[in-house]
């Protein structure tokens, strides 16, 4: 049986509980994400993470201590959930975005942040300048990232049939 044919026949589908299922991949995602970090760190030279740089222009001075570890939580969290919401939603409308459980979503949002839209922000650097540790613990990280998203928004949307 297809994917497809397995969805249609499973559940009706929701885009609310596809965004659901897919904020709690997402935040899930991110924890695993971030313990992988602890392992394999893409900056090792103490440069700023992204969210750090935009906390900063958005407040407009440097951040220390608490504020910093605040915001920039606040917004590595945040774009973790919003990012898997919106996988979420793709995957109940499109579920060939779900191909190799995540992997390919993960590797697109690695290629669409750190490889297009952080250099272009001016958050990170352009591709050609990050290092080859950056480059391959940023598509890891991500591709965690991805595959834990689909599997907990797999199996939180079984149980909001």
């Amino acid at each position: 049986m297809s994917k497809k044919h397995e969805l249609e026949t499973t559940y009706t589908r929701s885009l609310a509980k596809g965004l659901l299922a897919g904020l709690i991949g997402g935040l899930v995602a991110t924890a695993a994400k971030t313990l992988v970090e602890k392992i394999y760190p893409a900056r090792t030279h103490g440069e700023p993470e992204p969210q750090e740089v935009l906390a900063e222009r958005f407040v407009g001075h440097e951040l220390v201590g608490t504020q910093k570890e605040v915001a920039t939580e606040t917004i590595h969290w945040g774009f973790g959930a919003l990012t898997g919401a919106a996988y979420g939603a793709l995957a109940e409308y499109y579920p060939a975005a779900t191909a190799k459980d995540g992997a390919g979503f993960g590797m697109a949002l690695s290629s669409l942040t750190h490889g297009s839209m952080l250099p272009a922000m001016g958050l990170g650097a352009a591709p050609e300048e990050q290092t080859t540790r950056e480059r391959t613990s940023e598509m890891a990280t991500h591709v965690v990232y991805g595959v834990v998203t689909e599997t907990v928004r797999r199996v939180v949307r079984k149980m909001l049939r």
